[in-house]
């Protein structure tokens, strides 16, 4: 089903009022929201007005400004706010939203971190149409750091391997990921991350797609790729267990959200295909 809602990034504050626009408030990977009869949301800039002046703006998310500000170490949430892990709204907020709230907690940290030049430490400055601080001494720019990583589900037949990772907060499998290294390519790092973490080889690597992913500030590049070989082995440390799993036998696994769940429900689909019954 395609997202209901419509995102449209920008980078120069529209002249218009921000009393309406919606505030995504961050510190570190929390974000601050309003708290009323047990629901969550995010705050309007109306109700934070000193924060919402010094805030950059992200887009429009339908006909709601959206703009981003990052929250002092000593910010006290007025009544009725609180900050929360932002992971925690994954399942509170739609797609769209979640994914401006993911891109705004990227840009506060991008705030926070480059107001100064790493060179020379001049205090940087915003440079217009595009989401960049440059020094005015050297010209260094100043972008939000993006690492890449990638996402592979492995198959063999009608079964696909799933791994649990041992500091998952909740015991869930999930596909084989990791950072790339430099120097490497994403084909590369995918052959890597899958001998590190699960010892086998894989054939026919294919791609799937993508999905910015804000708690490594990572774009998560997704692959599927065909068991080559070898017996599966995990170090106790970064993987707990993985093992070989049949699409009507499956452990608990990622939310809809995510790409891992897309290329396993995709994979799902796939083998409903071949057997003749319906998809879902």
């Amino acid at each position: 089903m395609s997202p209901s809602k419509r995102f449209q990034p920008g980078y120069d504050p529209p002249a218009r009022s921000r009393d309406t626009a919606l505030l995504f408030a961050a510190r570190g990977m929390d974000l601050l929201v309003s708290e009323s009869e047990g629901q969550l949301t995010l705050p309007r800039a109306s109700a934070l007005p000193e924060l919402a002046a010094s805030a950059h703006f992200l887009g429009v998310l339908d006909d709601t400004d959206c703009y981003s500000v990052p929250l002092s170490g000593d910010f006290a949430p007025p009544e009725g706010m609180k900050t929360v892990p932002a992971r925690s709204l994954y399942k509170q907020l739609d797609e769209v939203t979640f994914a401006v709230a993911g891109r705004a907690l990227s840009v506060a940290e991008w705030e926070v971190n480059h107001r100064f030049c790493g060179r020379c430490g001049t205090p940087t400055q915003l440079v217009a149409g595009e989401r960049a601080r440059r020094c005015p001494v050297d010209h260094t720019p100043f972008y939000p750091r993006i690492s890449p990583a990638v996402i592979v589900l492995i198959t063999r037949g009608d079964q696909m391997l799933l791994a649990r990772n041992a500091t998952f907060p909740e015991p869930l499998f999930s596909t084989v990921a990791g950072f790339v290294d430099p120097g490497e390519s994403l084909e590369e790092t995918v052959h890597r991350e899958a001998k590190e973490e699960v010892g086998v080889d894989l054939k026919e690597l294919t791609y799937f797609g993508s999905q910015p992913w804000p708690f490594g500030r990572s774009l998560m590049v997704g692959f599927m790729a065909e068991y080559a070989g070898g017996d599966i082995t995990v170090d106790g440390k970064e993987i707990a267990e993985a093992r070989w799993f049949d699409v009507d036998d499956l452990p608990r696994i990622p939310p809809r959200l995510s790409i891992a769940r897309h290329l396993i429900d995709t994979f799902i689909d796939r083998v409903k295909a071949r057997r003749g019954l319906p998809p879902g």
